[in-house]
C-alpha cells in the first residue's frame, strides 16, 4: 500500500488539484493538520475512512500512523497545506518512510505564495523589472537559517522576496531589507489567502509593518517585497511579440 503526500492548497477547499481530490477519495486513512487544512476537504474522503488530526502529534506518532496503515494494507492520504515542496516538513517524513521501506508518492498542490499573488492580481516576474523570486523565511525559535541564507544577504539580490512564517517578525523583515530595497519599495501582505477571511495589505517598506500590526496579523500570512509588485511601465514579453519568429523552436 502507498502513502500519498497531498498538497491541500492554500486554504480554499476547491483549490486542491483534481489529482489530489481523486487520490484523497481513494484512501482509507487520512492524516491532516486540523489547524491548517479546511474541514470541507475531508468530505472528499470515503465515508468509512479513518481521519487523524495530526495537530497534536509529533513526528514519531505521525510516522507510526503511516506505517501502521501500510501494514494493514491501507492507502494513506497525508494532507499538507499549500504544496509539499515548500515549508511542509515532508522531507523528514519521507526519510522515515524510506527507512521503514514504506512506498510513497507526492501529489503537488497550489502553494500559498501563488494564492497570494492571485489575490494581489500580480505576476511576480515582470520583463525588465524582475525575473527572480526568492522563497524564504527568517530564523526565530524554530530551525535556524543556513549560513548565507539570512534575509540581509538574500536582500542584496534585489529580487522579489516572498516570506513565509514571518508575520510576527515584520519589524525585523523591514529592518533587514530597507538598506537594499529602500523605503519606497512596494510591499504586500496576504493573510489567509483564498479563504473567506482573506486579508490583503498593500504599501511599501516604509509602512507595511505598521499595517500588519494594526490589522493584528500574526500567522498564516505571506509577506512580499519587491519592485515587480508595483511595476506598471515595462516592456511586453517577447513570448507574444509580433516580432517573434514563431517558426523557430
Amino acid at each position: 500500500m502507498t502513502v500519498y503526500f497531498i498538497g491541500a492548497g492554500p486554504g480554499a477547499a476547491d483549490l486542491i488539484t483534481v489529482r489530489g481530490a481523486r487520490t484523497l477519495a481513494a484512501c482509507q486513512v487520512c492524516l491532516y493538520a486540523g489547524s491548517l487544512v479546511p474541514r470541507e476537504l475531508l468530505a472528499e474522503c470515503p465515508p468509512d475512512a479513518r481521519l487523524v488530526d495530526t495537530a497534536q502529534l509529533n513526528l514519531d506518532e505521525i510516522t507510526d500512523e503511516l506505517v501502521h496503515a501500510h501494514e494493514n494494507g491501507q492507502d494513506v492520504a497525508r494532507l499538507h497545506s499549500g504544496d509539499p515542496s515548500v515549508f511542509s516538513a515532508v522531507a523528514e517524513q519521507m526519510r522515515r518512510l524510506d527507512a521503514a521501506a514504506v512506498p510513497y508518492e507526492v501529489v503537488p498542490g497550489v502553494p500559498a505564495f501563488a494564492a497570494a499573488a492571485a489575490a494581489l492580481k500580480r505576476e511576480l516576474t515582470v520583463p525588465t523589472v524582475g525575473q527572480t523570486v526568492i522563497l524564504t523565511r527568517i530564523a526565530h525559535r524554530a530551525t535556524a537559517m543556513p549560513e548565507g541564507e539570512d534575509l540581509a544577504t538574500l536582500g542584496r539580490s534585489g529580487a522579489l522576496i516572498v516570506l513565509h512564517l514571518a508575520a510576527r517578525y515584520v519589524d525585523r523583515v523591514v529592518e533587514e531589507l530597507l538598506p537594499h530595497y529602500g523605503a519606497d519599495c512596494p510591499a504586500a501582505v496576504v493573510a489567509m489567502a483564498s479563504r473567506p477571511d482573506e486579508l490583503i495589505l498593500r504599501g511599501s517598506l516604509s509602512d507595511i509593518a505598521e499595517q500588519v500590526k494594526a490589522a493584528g496579523v500574526i500567522r498564516t500570512a505571506v509577506i512580499m517585497v519587491g519592485r515587480t509588485l508595483g511595476a506598471e511601465q515595462f516592456r511586453d514579453s517577447h513570448l507574444y511579440s509580433a516580432e517573434r519568429d514563431r517558426h523557430v523552436c
